[in-house]
């Protein structure tokens, strides 16, 4: 493990020009510029430490954009403090999620993988997240609770949504590969932070019925939702959305309008939000994360163990949902029957 290239892997991309911040920005942009590199100091030893386990003498590469070179920064302080190398490589801010990264880039990503690279992502991320919310989570423990819900949605075939606010989705996800996605990893893995989460991408065309979306579309400058927004899903597509405040659903629409991508309306995964300091907030990375939601994707798929490539992945966040699999209730009512 000494000296080898990129040994942890470490990803950070703000927010892209057309999947701008969310509305409630100004605030968290206030309040991150009172943030200090000592407070985010107290989050990035807990990335480096309890998430990726660095090791001294190894060499660390921590992938940026502009916006996110204060983070890069302290991260890279803190591969320091565990006697690593780090390594900073700044990139253009992409203008969608899931825009491929320069050829160099993705090139040292691979080549890192390859070795066994331990890998997080944080998307959308702000100086406040290093210090408060998701961040604060005690990841051990809530690394058993995913195996515990991963092992339930492993067998299942048939996994059936409801809630009070009008949600009525049943779909597929009979041999569909399983994401444990605890804020961990081990050699060759990857996690978000600060959430965590289980998902799996269900099987393509079988998702129909209503989603309704109560809680968060944390991309494109929406946010928190003001309405519940209602999503028609025929045979694994979204084919109508009704509700919502007006404002926000164009903006939606829109954007997936201008992608001019049919697989962008995919169904493309259900993801079940497993950290208990998580809280909405309209950044894609706290909302996810919320103990008991569950956010369905749209569009790309085939990270996740589908087979669709589209132009965008967005995430529809619900609260409070109720989830069986094969008849059997794994989340009631935004509680998670452990």
């Amino acid at each position: 493990m000494m000296n080898r290239l990129a040994c942890v892997l470490m990803i950070i991309a703000s927010v892209g020009a057309c999947t701008g911040p969310p509305e409630a920005a100004p605030a968290t942009e206030g309040q991150a510029a009172a943030v200090t590199s000592d407070q985010m100091m107290v989050g990035a030893r807990k990335l480096v430490s309890v998430s990726t386990d660095v090791q001294p003498g190894e060499n660390v590469l921590i992938i940026a954009d502009g916006p996110m070179q204060s983070v890069a920064e302290v991260l890279a302080a803190a591969v320091l403090e565990r006697g690593a190398e780090p390594v900073i490589a700044v990139i253009r801010q992409r203008g969608v999620d899931a825009t491929e990264p320069l050829p160099a880039v993705a090139a040292a990503m691979k080549d890192a993988l390859a070795a066994g690279a331990r890998a997080i992502v944080l998307t959308a991320f702000t100086e406040e997240m290093m210090v408060s919310g998701g961040i604060e989570a005690d990841f051990v423990r809530i690394r058993e609770d995913t195996k515990v819900v991963g092992e339930r949605l492993s067998g299942a075939k048939v996994a059936h949504i409801t809630s009070a606010a009008g949600t009525d989705l049943t779909f597929s996800v009979h041999m569909r590969r399983v994401n444990v996605m605890p804020g961990i990893v081990g050699p060759g893995e990857l996690s978000p932070l600060p959430n965590a989460e289980v998902n799996v991408s269900p099987v393509e065309g079988t998702a129909n019925g209503t989603l309704v979306v109560d809680a968060s579309i944390p991309y494109l400058g929406i946010g928190l939702l003001e309405q519940p927004i209602r999503f028609t899903v025929r045979d694994g597509m979204i084919t109508d959305i009704e509700g919502g405040d007006p404002e926000q659903v164009e903006k939606l629409r829109s954007a997936w309008l201008e992608q001019a991508d049919p697989n962008v309306y995919n169904i493309a995964e259900m993801g079940i939000g497993m950290n208990p300091m998580c809280r909405f907030k309209g950044l894609m990375l706290e909302d996810e994360g919320v103990l008991g939601s569950i956010h369905i994707g749209t569009g790309t798929n085939i990270t996740l163990g589908g087979v669709v490539k589209a132009r965008s992945h967005y995430d529809l966040i619900m609260s409070a949902p109720t989830l069986t699999l094969d008849g059997e209730v794994l989340i009631q009512d935004g509680q998670i029957m452990m």
